[in-house]
């Protein structure tokens, strides 16, 4: 049940995560700022991950885990309900930043509550459940806006009231709820180090998850396919988040870690590399494809994190996980303008070929750190 109460939490505020990234990206387009300008306000809570991410912890030791939980609840609704009363560009961006700070938290720690209550010989599949039911959220914060459309509170209202809701499933699993009773031996930083093949997993899926939201859209205008096509590339590789990852994750429990993200790359830099050999004339096979290649690139977040899980315990685990999601924000503001020149430079097919070339670079140090023996 606590472990349940966990899942369902997270996913609730993904879907108004979800809603609130492109209510506040349409409402700055509509008052006239430039795309630099909107680019900044994820940016500002990408910024915020990295402060907010090695704090989780440390609250949760000294306040616990649910009560950490629950005040980030609150201040994310609290962000909301500011946002729906100004349209200061300047306060948006602070906003923004608390915002993704306190967001932050809620994951670090519900990621951490997850891992912790998975039993090890599942802890792949949970993870993989997680991520699902996360992506889930993801698809439909965006479906509820389009149906609300982004006039007046009600944008903001329904965030506010799913952020609230999801204080619920905490309250119902807060008996369970693992507490972080000593303090880490090692610094967050230090397990970028020790666990660098989880810790790059993260990093890489936050480049490429990032990426082929903004970026798909834009390759589908530059392969002259029109914005509506689109949006349905970016829709079919997130179908590809929701379909594998729980069979990815049950793989995990089967395989070692470490090799299954081997030939997770191996995959990722095959379909980097066939993508633009196919290319979206031959629509259907295209879109097969990237429905597959989405849900590869997807299992590198989960994977990681069950390894995570399996190597560390207590306020190792914490840490650790702190560190994970550190590198993923990394992903995130990395990975757009890399992904973005390479576009520039190989006009349309470089969006795949520099998401390969990554693939490559991930792979070889995979194979080195097998190798070697290193973690």
């Amino acid at each position: 049940m606590a472990l349940l109460s966990a899942i369902a939490s997270v996913s609730i505020v993904g879907i108004g995560l979800s809603l609130v990234m492109s209510l506040l990206s349409l409402l700055l387009g509509e008052q006239g700022y430039s795309a630099r300008a909107i680019g900044l306000n994820p940016a500002a809570a990408g910024l915020a991950t990295l402060v907010g991410a090695p704090l989780a912890p440390l609250l949760a030791r000294r306040f616990g885990l649910t009560p950490v939980l629950f005040f980030s609840l609150f201040l994310g609704a609290l962000c909301l309900a500011a946002f729906a009363v100004t349209r200061s560009y300047w306060a948006w961006l602070v906003l923004r930043a608390i915002f993704g700070g306190a967001l932050t938290m809620q994951f670090v720690l519900s990621e951490y509550w997850i891992n912790v209550l998975a039993p090890p010989e599942r802890r792949g599949f949970i993870m993989g459940l997680y991520a699902t039911s996360l992506a889930l959220g993801f698809v439909t914060g965006p479906a509820i806006l389009s149906g609300v459309g982004t006039e007046g509170t009600l944008p903001f209202l329904i965030p506010i009231g799913l952020f609230l809701l999801a204080s619920l499933p905490i309250l119902l699993g807060a008996r369970a709820a693992p507490e972080i009773e000593t303090a880490s031996e090692s610094g967050v930083v230090s397990f970028l180090l020790r666990a660098p093949v989880a810790s790059f997993a993260g990093l890489l899926h936050g480049m490429i998850e990032m990426a082929a939201f903004g970026l798909l859209p834009l390759f589908a205008l530059q392969a002259n396919l029109g914005p509506a096509m689109g949006a349905r590339l970016a829709g079919f590789f997130a179908l590809g988040n929701v379909l594998f990852q729980i069979p990815l994750g049950l793989a995990s429990d089967r395989f070692e870690r470490r090799q299954l993200l081997l030939i997770i790359s191996l995959l990722g830099l095959g379909g980097a590399l066939l993508l633009p050999l196919v290319g979206p004339t031959h629509q259907n096979l295209f879109c097969g494809l990237l429905v597959i290649w989405g849900g590869v690139a997807g299992s590198l977040y989960p994977i990681g994190l069950a390894y995570l899980g399996a190597q560390y315990k207590g306020a190792e685990l914490a840490s650790a996980n702190a560190a994970f999601v550190m590198l993923y924000s990394l992903g995130m503001l990395a990975g757009p303008p890399l992904m973005g020149y390479g576009m520039d430079l190989l006009m349309p097919n470089g969006f795949f070929l520099t998401i390969g070339a990554l693939f490559t670079l991930y792979l070889g140090f995979i194979a080195w750190c097998l190798v070697r023996g290193h973690d």
